[in-house]
């Protein structure tokens, strides 16, 4: 592996996945197809010889179990890993733990189309009733009860995950440090329209798959605009 790369992975397939609900801050589990690809990307990494220097990923489990199985796979279960909420999914609103289609049912499928894949569109807020079980989560301790996301378009999880980006990540990018991220699909559209500058249709049309490996390569301080995903042949 090259000097400032980045490799992005999303979790792989989580519970809610499977049953097509809207997830978002909601803690699942992965999948057995998802603790399978977790594996198959560990392997694929090894298989390619690549080694990290510090990873990252979210307080959500299913992304954290994605990681520690690709480490176990890498041999590599010594790293330093740094989680952050400001990693997490977006949060989905009122529409998490919903079945999609149902919610195409009451809403039209144009309307959830936007809320799932635009740039700008936020998802019914979530009442704070319904909430209270992250309002009362110890790893969101140290975020004010009013900062706590009710729902988020991929606008404002990338504005979350900026200063974080900011302050840890670009800093071992641009000091040579080999890192590995593994988060989710929507935390990630936002971090990839950020690094790609990405218009809106482009950030629409952008679909990341579970449990596949993407490749950034900055140079000079700045990020190659292109990713590649890792494949095997």
């Amino acid at each position: 592996m090259k000097k400032n790369q980045l490799i992005l992975i999303r979790h792989g397939e989580s519970t809610w996945n499977k049953l097509n609900q809207f997830t978002g801050w909601t803690d699942v589990k992965l999948s057995l197809q998802g603790i399978k690809e977790a594996i198959s990307a560990g392997k694929l990494l090894k298989k390619k010889n690549f080694t990290f220097d510090i990873c990252y990923t979210s307080v959500l489990k299913r992304a954290i179990h994605t990681l520690w199985l690709i480490l176990y796979e890498l041999e590599q279960v010594w790293l330093p890993v740094k989680k952050t909420w400001r990693l997490n999914e977006r949060h989905y609103g009122d529409l998490q733990g919903l079945n999609k289609e149902s919610i195409i049912l009451k809403y039209g499928a144009d309307q959830v189309q936007k809320w799932r894949r635009s740039f700008t569109e936020i998802p019914p807020r979530i009442e704070k009733n319904k909430h209270a079980s992250v309002y009362y989560d110890r790893r969101y301790d140290n975020l004010e009860k009013n900062n706590i996301p009710v729902a988020e378009s991929i606008k404002l999880t990338l504005q979350r995950l900026m200063p974080f980006w900011e302050e840890y990540i670009f800093p071992n990018i641009k000091s040579g440090k080999k890192i590995l991220i593994v988060a989710h699909g929507n935390s990630l559209r936002a971090l990839i329209q950020y690094l790609s500058d990405l218009n809106d249709q482009e950030v629409f049309d952008l679909h990341i798959p579970t449990g596949i490996p993407m490749i950034y390569n900055f140079s000079n301080d700045q990020c190659l605009k292109k990713y590649s995903f890792l494949k095997d042949e």
